[in-house]
């Protein structure tokens, strides 16, 4: 009957874990080429560079937020409000010193890459496309985050 068979599915014994540790198959990943290690030094740079612009905003929000409540006297007002609003402004201070530096640090990566790229493209590229355009797609993003001011 159906409950029969429903009530023996659920009372199935569990499967027994897998023990065997077999990590051949991982030692025979080829290492990343250096192509590959531009690449992925740029798009991490470039995505650094977009938490940063994350965090200034909500640092803004914040400092705008404690400006709003000081200026309106609010009674239940932090008495470390002023105290607060100092540090927050500092800590923006200090996450808009991080841009320029970045900032340089991904031009110097999109230059390494595209030398990577030149490199790969002269000793021949066949099987390598898919990595070659993931490369230029990163040229690309690593040069509109530089150019921004």
């Amino acid at each position: 009957t159906k409950a029969h068979i429903t009530s023996s599915i659920l009372h199935l014994p569990p499967l027994p874990l897998q023990t065997n540790h077999n990590h051949s198959n991982l030692s025979k990943m080829a290492p990343p080429t250096p192509l590959e290690r531009a690449t992925n030094s740029v798009l991490r740079l470039v995505k650094e560079e977009s938490y940063y612009h994350k965090e200034l905003a909500h640092q803004e929000t914040r400092i705008s937020k404690l400006q709003t409540e000081i200026a309106a006297g609010k009674p239940d007002l932090d008495s470390n409000a002023p105290y607060m609003l100092k540090q927050e402004q500092t800590a923006l201070e200090e996450t808009k010193a991080v841009f320029g530096p970045l900032r340089d640090k991904i031009s110097e990566a999109v230059q390494n890459l595209e030398e990577q790229i030149a490199i790969t493209e002269s000793d021949g590229a066949e099987g390598k496309e898919e990595e070659l355009k993931k490369a230029r797609e990163a040229v690309e993003s690593g040069k509109k985050v530089a150019k921004q001011e």
